[in-house]
């Protein structure tokens, strides 16, 4: 496959960073063989032994056992050591559901025997655990009365802050770092990537590899990820090129991210090179690739793969049938989808989700057969959201059939009566079949609502950057010459009719 090169900061080739020790200790598993542990035998004074058991609980979820074995442990007279308190706080931050009102219970303890800020690995586990739990004040105390730090300390609190969406506070905290390493800039990156702000993510990208930091696959995939969400196809073919040249370049997480961004930046073809050259392919591979070809219409495709998929020995999920199922709907295979749907739940046994019944929804909705989409939408277990709602208004605008919209509008009055999208459908709808008295009568109760149409937005990629426009806004630096070239265009571009006699 041929890439182009771009004009980015120059690739470094250095080592991977490896974890820290901190870290490889904070991760290693103390779970083996727990299932077999008794404490109520001769182990019972051991510390390890009481730990593994309230770490076999902990791991699956059972945290109010996990504080019992703990009480028990207590009461037996054995300590409690930093271990049995980084084992319990990490589960109070994996099911913060639980860990918020048990999580200050075992600081509290903590705090008595005075391990919790004098303990860095224990101070860490206590800012991971306030994090998760919603409570960033605490974890900040804890960050700050801590005895001494590592880099791991640092990159915990970044991460919490950004999981909080206080990006401010994280960015602040990650300039006064006294030192930084290919961990700390990717839960910076990471961080604006889950929360959309994937410009953002970018920019700090771009920073990282002009201070000569050495993005690691999870850098790599965050990014990618950001790239596919704003379509910058120029900056994800270079990180392509980037990661050729890296260790990680057959790391299958990496590889199922280009598949990913490529589908979604319209490039089906090197999608599809990425995956058939993987030295081998995993379940998400797979689904990447059918969901990528079927949403971009290449339906065919999708169901050549989805086919293969299954001959290869993997199991279908619920992802590998929305493939399925958006690319019978995109190439008008009704029966064909109907039998897909019906293997799904019947075969493997898949319970149908939202999505699955939007699928049918549509592929009804554009075979022209509204009515059997209408009596799938009320037939639905759950509520039909606005992607359903909006393949079957848009149907009824293709096919100017007034009064199901009418009908499907009483449904999304129901469900979600402050939307506007369907009732800028709805009012194109009259509009198309010269009902303009039903058109303003949909945009006045709008305007009763407080509902407003949301301005319309292009973006362009110019250079790897990318530009946004919107209907009305002149913020952009270039606006007036912009606007000049607008005017320049429109007076050149003249309505001709003598023009059009030549096509008669």
């Amino acid at each position: 496959m041929s890439i182009p090169a771009f004009k980015l900061p120059p690739l470094r080739q250095s080592p991977p960073i490896a974890d820290s020790p901190d870290r490889r200790h904070l991760h290693r598993s103390s779970f083996r063989n727990s299932q077999n542990i008794n404490p109520n035998n001769s182990l019972e004074s051991d510390t390890a032994s009481w730990t593994s058991s309230i770490a076999h609980h902990c791991k699956n979820g059972r945290l109010s056992k996990a504080i019992l074995q703990f009480n028990r442990m207590r009461t037996s007279e054995v300590e409690p050591n930093h271990i049995t308190f980084i084992t319990l706080l990490s589960g109070c931050a994996h099911h913060p559901s639980q860990g918020s009102s048990l999580g200050p219970s075992i600081h509290g303890y903590a705090r008595k025997i005075r391990l919790d800020v004098a303990n860095v690995k224990v101070g860490t586990a206590l800012i991971d655990m306030y994090s998760k739990i919603g409570e960033i004040g605490s974890a900040r105390l804890i960050f700050d009365h801590m005895g001494a730090r590592n880099k791991v300390s640092w990159n915990t609190m970044i991460n919490g802050y950004m999981r909080n969406g206080r990006f401010g506070d994280a960015v602040k905290l990650f300039d006064k770092m006294p030192e930084r390493d290919a961990v700390s800039w990717t839960v910076l990156i990471d961080g604006f990537v889950k929360k959309g702000k994937f410009e953002e993510a970018l920019g700090w990208f771009q920073e990282m590899q002009l201070a000569g930091a050495d993005p690691d696959f999870v850098t790599i995939v965050s990014v990618l990820s950001a790239v596919a969400n704003i379509g910058t196809l120029g900056l994800g073919l270079w990180l392509h090129r980037f990661v050729s040249k890296r260790e990680f370049r057959d790391n299958i997480r990496v590889h199922n991210s280009l598949i990913d961004m490529y589908c979604r930046c319209g490039c089906v073809e090197f999608a599809r090179q990425v995956f058939d050259t993987m030295p081998e392919q995993s379940l998400v591979s797979w689904n990447s690739i059918i969901v990528g070809l079927a949403c971009n219409a290449y339906a065919e495709e999708a169901l050549r793969y989805f086919h293969l998929m299954q001959k290869s020995g993997f199991d279908l999920d619920g992802v590998s049938f929305t493939g399925a199922l958006t690319a019978c709907s995109h190439t008008g295979l009704v029966e064909e989808g109907l039998k897909l749907f019906a293997a799904m739940t019947r075969v493997h046994k898949i319970k149908p989700r939202i999505e699955h019944y939007g699928c049918i929804v549509d592929l009804y909705s554009r075979a022209g057969r509204l009515r059997d989409a209408m009596r799938v939408v009320e037939g639905m277990p759950m509520k039909p959201n606005e992607v359903v709602f909006g393949s079957l208004l848009a149907a009824c605008r293709a096919s100017g059939d007034v009064d199901l919209a009418e009908t499907v509008m009483d449904y999304i009055r129901e469900t979600d009566p402050d939307g506007h999208f369907n009732y800028v459908l709805l009012s194109n709808i009259y509009a198309a079949t010269g009902s303009w008295g039903g058109a303003g009568k949909v945009r006045r109760k709008m305007k009763d609502h407080g509902l407003q149409k949301q301005p319309g937005v292009s973006l362009i990629e110019i250079n790897c950057a990318i530009h946004e426009f919107v209907a009305g806004d002149r913020s952009h630096f270039d606006s007036e010459n912009i606007h000049k070239m607008l005017q320049l265009l429109s007076h050149e571009i003249r309505y001709e009719p003598e023009l059009l006699e030549d096509f008669h």
